[in-house]
């Protein structure tokens, strides 16, 4: 029988109180719980800490198959852990596509074979991402991997015929589609938001109104249809209101927003520094601020990383021949904690609810962002929010490096992450 006793910890920034942990369930939850009954537990002093569930992305790229040299299964696994993520959604675009359930099923084995978080593959839309034809979406749900969540992420499905077929289609087994809205023609060349700084840097600009539109078509698309949308990386003020709207109607609509568009604007382009290109690109102050607001008070519901590792020869070089993306993992609730609670936007319960809870039911995870009850799967993450310290990416688990917080101080650090009771990070290093 395997034991850990976490001590003292302040439940969802609650009161503190201990948590017992037997053979992967959470057993206990009180104060002081006795020594009898945790007789032989491996026991984590957690006093000052907080102790939220495990946290769940429903937007990663892990690259494998097909891009090793960015990233694999295991490496982002361990990066996912030491950000105290217990789940994540591995985005499609991979080389092969996942379209198939082949290719899904080969990365949920690869997900099974790390151990360091459970992994959820997304499935393609359409075949090879080329927005012409419906990918296998029912074979791949019936397989192994049980896919629920399907997006050509990396590229919009632009073709409204095409869009309205997918979300016909998985509505018979209450699966969504997560879109990336970019009208293509609106941002051909485009290498940063359209506005001032793209004005006076002379760089071809990324208009908001090639987000909005798509948003727009999609939740009315999702209306007529009665199924599920979701909106991925969400990046405009403008964008922000069409949901809103999209919600008071009732529809089925959901959206995520990016660690990174909530803290880094457009004006950060000026140094020319590759790190911070990225798709959808860094938007004003005023989008920022307008995003905060919306993941408060609930029209955004979930914060989702976009982690995209890519090789150092894809961002060493001139902006313009640069790869679009930037990793997250390691650094996503210090952010969140940076921007919106120690603002005061969100308390700690808000921040489980944002990064586990909501995620977790748009993904239909049953087993993550479950209550830190008695009888619930002890996928846990502790956070010591104290801590401040500068990021410095050579010690990340990840493959890559292309943090654009590199040498930024960022309050809170992840101590322990439990899945399924068993450590994967101990005392901020991996298990």
């Amino acid at each position: 029988m395997s034991k850990t006793l976490i001590r003292g910890a302040k439940i969802l920034g609650g009161e503190a109180q201990d948590v017992l942990i037997t053979d992967g369930v959470i057993t206990a939850v009180g104060n002081d719980l006795t020594v009898s009954s945790a007789e032989g537990a491996t026991v984590v002093e957690a006093a000052g800490q907080i102790l939220l569930p495990g946290l769940v992305d429903l937007h990663t790229h892990l690259r494998e198959p097909g891009r090793e040299d960015s990233e694999t299964v295991l490496t982002g696994t361990k990066a996912a852990a030491v950000g105290g993520f217990t789940a994540v959604h591995a985005m499609a675009n991979t080389f092969p596509v996942a379209d198939t359930a082949g290719v899904v099923e080969q990365v949920w084995r690869l997900g099974k074979e790390s151990g360091y978080c459970d992994v959820q593959p997304v499935g393609a839309v359409t075949v090879g991402l080329e927005g012409k034809k419906l990918a296998e979406l029912g074979a791949m749900h019936d397989s192994a991997a049980g896919v629920r969540v399907f997006s050509d992420d990396g590229k919009c499905v632009d073709d409204a015929v095409i869009m309205r077929r997918a979300l016909e289609y998985v509505k018979a087994f209450d699966g969504v589609i997560a879109q990336h809205a970019q009208e293509p023609r609106l941002t051909a060349g485009a290498q940063m938001n359209e506005g001032i700084v793209s004005a006076e840097l002379g760089l071809a600009g990324w208009p908001a109104v090639a987000e909005e539109s798509i948003i727009a078509r999609d939740v009315l698309l999702a209306a007529h249809v009665g199924s599920r949308v979701h909106i991925c990386h969400l990046s405009t003020a403008g964008s922000v209101e069409i949901v809103r709207w999209a919600k008071s109607k009732g529809w089925n609509v959901t959206a995520e927003v990016t660690p990174h568009h909530l803290l880094l604007t457009d004006e950060l382009v000026r140094s020319y520094n590759p790190v911070y290109k990225v798709n959808p690109p860094l938007r004003t102050e005023a989008d920022v601020l307008a995003l905060r607001e919306a993941l408060a008070d609930g029209t955004i519901d979930c914060v989702a990383t976009d982690h995209a590792p890519h090789p150092h020869e894809d961002k060493d070089c001139e902006w313009g021949a640069a790869a679009m993306g930037m990793v997250g993992l390691e650094t996503a609730l210090s952010v969140v904690q940076h921007t919106m609670v120690d603002t005061g936007l969100l308390d700690w319960a808000g921040v489980a609810d944002r990064m586990s809870f909501r995620p977790a039911e748009i993904g239909r995870l049953k087993s993550h962002g479950r209550p830190v009850s008695p009888g619930e799967p002890a996928n846990l993450t502790l956070v010591d929010p104290a801590y401040r310290g500068p990021v410095d990416p050579a010690g990340f688990a990840s493959r890559s490096r292309n943090t654009p917080y590199e040498g930024r101080e960022l309050p809170g650090r992840v101590t322990h992450t439990f899945l399924r009771g068993r450590a994967t990070v101990v005392d901020g290093n991996l298990a």
